[in-house]
């Protein structure tokens, strides 16, 4: 019977059946639903096709997206990027570290020095070859002077960057990183070309799978396949379209009505219906991504600890991930670091909703009641409008009032994050620890959402980089992540589960172990027409 349901499963991979009949015959057999599903999963897994047109529709779309690196993106131009640039590194879909612009790279005993072996041969979409230098100006972009980069900090510790020879990079740091090498898989850190010692990133040209051949900000993306792509087995399309649709519900009829071959972000409530449907599939992963309702640390109220202890304790997390998530994911602690990472902590004590508790760190701010304005658009994540409404029921009990302001969606990275008192928003998971704390806490940083300015945090945080015992390192991602959870100003309702979908026509490796969305944001790259 099995194999039986295999070769089915190949009739439903080569469009011939079905997904709706595979289910019910596999049911009516007496072939559970997980295995049935399996033998689908690697028939539509076979060996990747070249050819054809594929439409994406993705959230996460503004009118002011932009092509310069330094930007803070939200999925759709995140996505864009991975698809024309490159990385000196990878994370494949094993969730291992591997070569992509680079092809080995060896570091100090102190991490202090790193070495990046470079390919040969390669091109830009328009003819330049790839060298050292483009390296050394996309990096010096966002490490330089003014820079407003999000990568800033991260690159901060590094020195002296210089080349060998065209293909030998060497990085030498002030202080020590092992975890540098995941650092250049980051999305901000594709490669551009160099003009003199400036990046020329506005030309939109860069060595991925795919060359811009249209990008209308908040409309849509128009790409054709690199036919000098380096990378065997992947850049499949044609060509691909990525379709700005930020309203879920349209995004859900997109899919449904086959206007579009895949989609982001689904939005909880609905993914059971889809998956029933014919021809559709829904894929889920867990991920360290998560949810946030931040504080800007900077403006009163939420400069004041006891206020910000006390708005912690006024929100249901069970509720929350029962009600916006559908279970679709795991209760969140206050900090970015998820059960997956390898030096979570699971000791340190659950925060749980206790209205008392807020009660008594608002009588410790001086306060019998609390106003405050909570500022959120569906674009920050998808239910946290909804999310910020279960929050606000939530703080009633502990007497404070909470303001849901729904903000317009487009523009909201621009005029909301950041910069009201409170704000929803949204993280990836990154593939190590130390990014993620960096990007978000450390004192500096440009994507430093809540004014985060603690002195331990910082110095525990820059020890833990170089230290190579793991016991030793273990102790200090517990200490940081303590110290987030009862001092920085973020609430973290849950980490999420990726809920994407994608046409029965699509094929699609092996779900990975994914950080971000969309086949960790490389979908374009790794899926093809069947």
């Amino acid at each position: 019977m099995l194999s039986q349901m295999q070769q089915l499963a190949a009739l439903v991979a080569q469009r011939k059946m079905s997904r709706r009949d595979f289910l019910g015959f596999a049911l009516a057999s007496g072939i559970s639903a997980t295995v049935a599903e399996s033998a689908l999963t690697k028939a539509l897994a076979a060996e990747p096709k070249k050819g054809g047109a594929a439409r994406f529709g993705l959230a996460g779309a503004n009118t002011t997206d932009s092509l310069d690196p330094a930007y803070f993106p939200d999925s759709f131009t995140i996505i864009l990027w991975r698809t024309f640039r490159s990385n000196l590194t990878e994370i494949d879909p094993s969730g291992a570290l591997v070569g992509d612009l680079a092809e080995s790279w060896e570091g100090s005993a102190d991490a202090k020095k790193w070495t990046f072996k470079l390919r040969r041969g390669v091109e830009f979409h328009d003819g330049r070859p790839f060298t050292a230098h483009d390296v050394i100006a996309t990096l010096n972009y966002h490490r330089g002077e003014g820079s407003k980069s999000a990568m800033k900090g991260p690159l901060s510790p590094i020195e002296r960057i210089s080349a060998d020879d065209p293909h030998t990079l060497v990085l030498e740091l002030a202080s020590g990183n092992r975890d540098l090498p995941y650092l250049m898989a980051d999305y901000n850190l594709g490669i551009c070309p160099a003009a003199g010692d400036k990046i020329d990133w506005m030309a939109g040209v860069g060595t991925g799978g795919y060359a811009i051949k249209k990008f209308e900000p908040g409309i849509e993306a128009n790409l054709v396949r690199n036919a000098n792509y380096y990378k065997a087995g992947r850049a499949h399309f044609d060509e691909a379209t990525l379709v700005a649709i930020n309203d879920a519900a349209a995004r859900h009829s997109a899919i449904a009505n086959g206007e579009v071959h895949a989609i982001n972000r689904i939005e909880p409530k609905v993914a059971t219906r889809l998956a029933e449907q014919s021809g559709l599939r829904v894929l889920e992963t867990k991920s360290p991504g998560h949810y946030v309702y931040s504080m800007n640390m900077k403006l009163a109220p939420f400069d004041n600890a006891d206020v910000r202890m006390a708005l912690k304790h006024g929100l249901d997390r069970e509720q929350f991930l029962k009600t916006i998530l559908m279970g679709h994911g795991t209760i969140g602690n206050d900090h970015p670091i998820a059960p997956s990472y390898p030096y979570f902590a699971p000791d340190i004590p659950q925060r749980v909703f206790d209205p008392e508790q807020a009660k008594h760190f608002l009588k410790k701010a001086g306060m019998e009641k609390l106003n405050v304005q909570l500022h959120a658009a569906n674009t920050s994540f998808t239910g946290a409008v909804d999310g910020a409404v279960i929050y606000s029921e939530n703080a009633k009990q502990a007497g404070i009032e909470i303001e849901v302001v729904r903000e317009p969606d487009d523009g909201y990275w621009d005029r909301v994050w950041r910069n009201k008192g409170w704000f929803a928003s949204w993280w990836g998971g990154r593939t190590v620890e130390d990014m993620i704390l960096t990007l978000v806490y450390e004192s500096g940083s440009a994507s430093n959402e809540t004014g985060f300015d603690n002195e331990r945090f910082t110095k525990v945080l820059r020890e833990a980089r170089s230290q190579g015992n793991a016991d030793l390192r273990r102790e200090m991602y517990r200490e940081l992540q303590l110290i987030l959870r009862d001092e920085a100003g973020t609430v973290v309702p849950a980490f999420i589960n990726w809920i994407d979908a994608a046409s029965d026509k699509i094929g699609t490796p092996d779900l990975p172990k994914a950080n971000n969305e969309m086949c960790d944001l490389r979908a374009v790259e790794r899926w093809w027409l069947i």
